[in-house]
């Protein structure tokens, strides 16, 4: 049996949806079995993942999204007459994938439909084509969690028998991240004082305007003591949170993109993690920091309650009060992060990219018929 996964995201900048596909094909590959795995189009298992740039050479990376590019405006079909004829498509990307084989998706989140004003037209026009030509006529489709699922059928009335709940992983060198790794991370990205640590690319979905404004009305004893970090690369429409992080008032480090290597010691050594998205699909975020050992506070909206699996605190990300007080008291009290630590690392353990491999690949085998 041969399986075809549009793997073009890895070719550019992205953040959740390229960190699930680098895993995930990876994982994949090791886990396939007799099932022949291929990248389309005409691309080779990814060796590092860097959120900022491509996952390939210049010349690979130039050919494969002129192709891509062609491919999305040609009507015809033609990818299927590309490579040998798999069994399964698994698309991403492509508009017009092969008819020949059974197609197959997966759904990371539809908030082109429910927060447009969130998203730029391009990226919302272009979420809309592909949900009405590939999520519509798909044979099968993954979604990252419950709250995905439900969504999907909700909004885009699609048979919730076709749709397979599969949970992302996390990476092991999160659940691997000590004193050693966070010392290094901190020494390296100039933190010498305890900090409160975000993680996401500046864009309005992830409410950073109002974290800043939640941190700055802590107590001025708390700022003393611990600092903000902000890491993560900037976005779209957030021209004013963007001014605010590059000229930080005392105490707010903005460190922009952090590359990979020094994510999990990142995480590791903050002394609380802080993610007050509007939205979510999945929350990679969430995950990491439990699975490093750091006690989350995150909202209480889409599917942030199902990933942090009662281990978080949940607030209402549109309060700036709610936020404030979870920080504060997570901020002050040793003994509730222990007990956070204790049931956030046993929570974090639900997610594992083997697993979600192995359930991918009977999927795709229940998908092929």
């Amino acid at each position: 049996m041969r399986v075809t996964v549009d793997a073009v995201p890895l070719l550019y900048r992205s953040a959740g949806v390229k960190n699930y596909l680098y895993y995930w094909i990876r994982h994949l590959l090791r886990e396939a079995g007799d099932m022949e795995i291929r990248l389309f189009p005409f691309l080779r298992e990814p060796r590092s993942l860097d959120h900022d740039s491509s996952g390939a050479d210049f010349l690979t990376t130039f050919t494969r999204l002129g192709l891509m590019f062609a491919l999305n405006r040609i009507p015809l079909g033609l990818a299927q007459w590309i490579g040998p004829r798999p069994d399964v498509f698994h698309a991403a990307k492509l508009k017009y994938p092969p008819r020949a084989a059974r197609l197959t998706a997966t759904v990371h989140d539809l908030t082109w439909n429910t927060m447009p004003e969130m998203h730029s037209p391009a990226n919302v026009a272009a979420e809309r084509i592909f949900a009405e030509r590939v999520l519509r006529r798909a044979d099968g489709l993954i979604a990252v969690s419950e709250a995905t699922r439900a969504d999907a059928v909700r909004i885009l009335r699609l048979a919730p028998e076709k749709i397979r709940v599969i949970h992302h992983g996390v990476a092991e060198e999160f659940f691997r991240a000590g004193p050693a790794e966070a010392e290094g991370a901190r020494t390296r990205l100039g933190l010498p004082r305890p900090y409160a640590m975000f993680v996401g690319t500046v864009e309005p979905r992830k409410n950073v305007g109002l974290l800043l404004d939640a941190w700055l009305g802590l107590s001025r004893m708390l700022r003393d003591e611990f600092d903000l970090v902000i890491a993560g690369p900037a976005g779209w429409r957030q021209r004013e949170t963007l001014a605010r992080l590059r000229n930080p008032p005392p105490g707010v480090r903005y460190l922009g993109y952090v590359p990979q290597r020094d994510l999990p010691g990142l995480v590791a050594g903050a002394t609380a993690f802080v993610y007050p998205s509007l939205y979510e699909g999945f929350g990679f975020p969430v995950a990491q920091a439990m699975a490093a050992g750091v006690p989350v506070v995150t909202s209480a909206v889409s599917s942030l309650p199902e990933i942090a699996g009662g281990a978080a605190v949940l607030v209402d990300p549109r309060s700036e009060a709610e936020v404030r007080r979870a920080l504060e008291d997570v901020l002050t009290s040793p003994e509730r992060r222990r007990g956070m630590i204790e049931r956030g690392r046993r929570n974090a353990g639900r997610f594992s990219w083997s697993e979600c491999a192995r359930r991918s690949i009977a999927f795709f085998r229940d998908a092929a018929g």
